[in-house]
């Protein structure tokens, strides 16, 4: 990486900005600096949680995570960066899983102590994080509860339907705590020992009972219910500040300010977005295509559940329409696993990972298949019954190629049947940036996602939640 010139002429060290993204499975950090044309990454660093963790409340259907593991794989990730261009921190970004919720004590949500990089905080009196893909509230208990005044229809694993099950199944638990957040909301409070938790619009929305239009909760309807308001946490602006570190933290110097806490998924997007003419389409585990809604949408007043789209608050009052697809690289693996499995059956022995190699190169191979495939095994959020279905079977296609070839055709169709291309087209889009660890690994999955779009298709420009989280606070320094 280039020295920046004032360094190279014995000149102050140009200011760093840290972007942290607290994931579901692991933490990242990323250390921006300041380059001729923008910012550049100059080093990033990312270690396993291995938070999850059973729950007594809940049994099977919970998951929850250790925020003490959440906060040691952190503290490890800071470590590990550069201690000289940790000091010259000036902003850090922090952005992460949504709709999950912890719970602490003010005053005693952690205790400061020394390590061998400085100061740095652990938790104390704090709840496990009940994360996003907790599935304690059924559809039944969810239908009990008051309806939402907010555009995005309410769900198991988001913050105030948690809170709610506690209400009804365990009003003891809640009576121990006199705070909650998001797990980004919670290290941003400790950070900069926030009196009151806060919140970014971004993670409101995603806890349901949240008007995005004036920025509030539905406090009338919660009371009304009896839901305790004192723990919902104020809401800022994504990009604010919310405070300064109170303390020099791994390095980093006392009285860095730090932003009020991100959405992962806007991160993510901001972190490639950088036209409004761009669609960002990512294929990992499941898939997401997303685009940036006009200047001055402003959602429905109330969710459509059948509707496949879903709007989330994005930056300076701006709106991404997103079709959030449950079935991505997670259908490829599932059918290479019926493979391996039926290859055993037989009494024969392949490596799933020679079978994934084996039957794209087979799909290169067949330009064409009348086969179609309806991928959705995993279901669809807006049509949780509708599982997968194979049509138009012909002797012709029944190779393996040819049914590789369709599948991957089906994933694309499918994500398209929930944000057409006629809407892309009317919204303006002009290409569209392909991301994601499926897309990167599987040739045939690019050919069909050329084939469905009629705009150039770009890809390489790797999502990353940690990056945009610095770049949002970059852009605002």
């Amino acid at each position: 990486m280039a020295v920046a010139g004032s360094e190279a002429a014995g000149g102050p060290a140009p200011a760093c900005v840290l972007g942290i993204d607290l994931g579901t499975t692991s933490v990242k950090a990323a250390l921006l600096e300041g380059a001729e044309r923008g910012q550049v990454v100059a080093q990033s660093c990312s270690r396993e949680t291995q938070a999850q963790s059973s729950s007594l409340e809940a049994g099977p259907q919970g998951m929850e995570q250790n925020v003490w593991k959440i906060i040691r794989a952190l503290n490890e990730c800071l470590a590990a960066l550069p201690q000289q261009q940790l000091q010259r921190v000036s902003h850090i970004g922090i952005s992460g899983q949504m709709h999950g919720i912890v719970f602490w004590k003010k005053d005693k949500g952690c205790k400061w102590t020394e390590s061998g990089t400085g100061p740095t905080f652990e938790p104390e009196e704090v709840s496990h994080l009940i994360t996003w893909q907790d599935g304690r509230c059924s559809p039944a208990f969810l239908s009990s509860l008051p309806s939402p005044q907010s555009h995005i229809s309410l769900a198991t694993g988001f913050g105030c339907a948690t809170v709610y099950w506690y209400l009804k199944k365990s009003p003891d638990f809640l009576k121990a705590y006199n705070a909650a957040g998001t797990i980004q909301d919670y290290v941003v409070a400790m950070l900069c020992n926030l009196k009151k938790p806060l919140m970014s619009v971004q993670n409101a929305a995603s806890w349901g009972y949240f008007n995005s239009r004036n920025k509030s909760w539905n406090i009338d309807i919660l009371e009304k219910s009896g839901f305790p308001v004192h723990l919902l946490p104020e809401v800022g602006d994504p990009g604010s500040i919310a405070g300064r570190t109170i303390c020099a933290w791994h390095g980093i110097p006392k009285g860095a300010k730090v932003g009020i806490a991100l959405g992962d998924f806007q991160c993510s997007v901001y972190s490639c977005l950088t036209e409004r003419t761009d669609a960002v389409l990512n294929i990992g585990t499941s898939a997401q295509l997303t685009i940036s809604m006009p200047l001055g949408f402003q959602p429905p007043e109330t969710p459509d559940p059948s509707s496949a789209v879903t709007y989330f608050p994005y930056f300076n009052g701006d709106y991404l329409a997103v079709a959030a697809s449950l079935n991505g690289g997670n259908v490829l693996a599932t059918f290479v696993d019926m493979v391996a499995q039926w290859t055993e059956e037989l009494g024969l022995q392949v490596q799933e990972s020679a079978i994934y190699t084996k039957i794209i190169k087979a799909a290169l191979a067949q330009n064409d298949s009348k086969l179609s495939v309806c991928p959705t095994i995993f279901g669809e959020r807006h049509i949780p019954e509708q599982l997968a279905s194979v049509t138009n079977i012909a002797v012709s296609d029944l190779s393996l190629g040819r049914v590789t070839r369709a599948l991957c055709r089906g994933v694309v169709e499918n994500l398209c049947s929930m944000l057409p291309v006629q809407r892309l087209m009317e919204t303006g889009v002009r290409r569209i940036l392909g991301s994601g660890s499926a897309l990167a690994r599987n040739e045939v999955l690019r050919q069909e996602v050329e084939r469905m779009f009629p705009f150039p298709v770009v890809y390489g420009k790797d999502v990353d939640a940690a990056v945009g989280a610095a770049m949002v606070m970059f852009h605002r320094k």
